[in-house]
């Protein structure tokens, strides 16, 4: 079977494993720059082409980053179009990228997350930290990522002087509880097919209550409790996601989750787990295609 990677380069990690696991497999591999990708979008046959020719491989593995997602859903639209089996849909990869929709989307499904409030305006802080019930508040940038654009304010002086500060720059932003119990840490959980395949904790650096790897946390493998491994699997479905990191808080009402990746990396949850997750993503693109 013929695997298309759509991804900026070759040499990153996730790229790397997938694209070793599916020749593991015997399936023809090749990465291909979505950015470098256009489409012929009127034609009878859909079609998009890459350094001048088509690319028509049986399926893809869309590794689209948050700072393209509005072209790279476009090129794997394109590809949907041509009948091109997709491991995440467009319209799927979308969603999860918006994070006000997709808290939205959550909220209606009835998956547990920290009571979070949205606003336009700086005069209505107040009621947006009544509804949150802080300070302390988390305030995040809707467009951030990796960590990026997240304030903890431990005052409400703090609180308004970061929202003061997003809305000079005319950026929208969440305030969310902060789930004191987690104590800095969160855990990832990876989803494939609708089936949890590996998770871990991560807990942040000195000082820093954010919990990503490359801000220089650590992580460790934990057990899942069946609500924390259902509701990942809730959360992934509610999504449209077939492949999923789903970030989650432990706290004393329950898993509360945070976010839901449509393209999450494999380093440090294989190096943590030792699960092979890029094989099992080959795998469920075989189960579902046929090949």
């Amino acid at each position: 079977m013929k695997i298309a990677i759509l991804s900026r380069s070759a040499s990153l990690y996730s790229t790397s494993r997938l694209k070793q696991a599916g020749i593991a497999r015997g399936h023809e591999m090749t990465v291909v720059d979505y950015l470098r990708c256009y489409m012929d979008i009127t034609a009878r046959r859909p079609k998009v082409l890459f350094r001048g020719e088509e690319v028509r491989p049986h399926a893809i593995i869309p590794r689209i980053g948050a700072t393209y997602t509005f072209y790279g859903a476009a090129v794997v639209r394109q590809f949907e179009m041509a009948e091109v089996f997709t491991v995440n849909g467009s319209d799927a990869i979308s969603r999860s990228r918006d994070k006000l929709r997709s808290m939205q989307l959550l909220s209606r499904a009835g998956v547990g997350l920290p009571t979070t409030s949205f606003a336009h305006s700086t005069q209505d802080v107040d009621g947006l930290l009544d509804v949150v019930g802080g300070p302390p508040v988390v305030v995040k940038l809707l467009e951030g990522t990796q960590g990026v654009g997240v304030v903890l304010a431990e005052t409400r002086k703090a609180a308004e002087s970061v929202i003061g500060a997003f809305r000079q720059m005319d950026a929208n932003f969440l305030v969310q509880q902060y789930v004191k119990e987690a104590g800095g840490s969160d855990i990832r959980v990876f989803v494939v097919g609708g089936k949890v395949v590996a998770a871990m904790r991560r807990t942040g650096a000195a000082g820093d209550f954010r919990s990503n790897l490359h801000r220089g946390g650590s992580a460790e493998a934990i057990k899942l409790t069946p609500k924390e491994r259902a509701t990942a699997v809730r959360a992934a479905k509610t999504m449209g996601l077939n492949v999923a990191g789903v970030d989650m808080l432990q706290s004393t009402e329950g898993p509360m989750v945070l976010e839901v990746n449509s393209s999450p990396g494999l380093e440090g949850i294989e190096e943590t787990s030792g699960v092979d997750i890029a094989d099992q993503i080959i795998e469920y693109i075989e189960d579902n295609t046929g090949h």
